[in-house]
């Protein structure tokens, strides 16, 4: 086991509905707060040591070893599929209607904000992305 004094995790917030699946309405509007939990699919400081500049697959072996020891019922580790392709992971995540996938390049060092070593795909059918388009929409057109 992997003892941990400090951590810093990315990660995103989460609720689900009965069936466990994202709801983002859930998050939106507080409904059940005590029911939210942190996907963590990133590490980024270990024990005060950086850990950004560590190859992607080094950070999340350790982050799943902080998580075994340290994780409760709030925190669940985000593991990759690096066995699947891309397309079929966002195929299925479309159809469970998941909001999207986000890709990261393997060997990649921790960067915050957009970069070239990820690529998030949306699913346009999700009610999420959705509103995001109309909210732009509706910004776009004050302008």
């Amino acid at each position: 086991m992997l003892r941990a004094r400090s951590f810093l995790i990315d990660g995103e917030a989460v609720a689900c509905n009965g069936d466990g699946l994202p709801v983002f309405d859930r998050l939106r509007y507080r409904r059940q707060d005590g029911r939210v939990f942190l996907y963590a699919f990133d590490l980024l400081e270990l024990n005060g040591r950086d850990m950004r500049r560590e190859p992607l697959e080094v950070r999340k072996r350790t982050l799943a070893t902080v998580l075994l020891r340290k994780a409760g019922a709030g925190i669940q580790f985000n593991d990759h599929c690096g066995d699947l392709p891309a397309e079929i992971v966002f195929r299925h995540a479309c159809k469970l209607g998941f909001e999207g996938i986000v890709s990261k390049r393997l060997g990649s060092p921790y960067r915050s904000g957009r970069s070239r070593d990820w690529l998030k795909m949306k699913n346009p059918k999700a009610p999420a992305v959705k509103r995001e388009a109309e909210e732009d929409w509706r910004r776009d057109k004050r302008r």
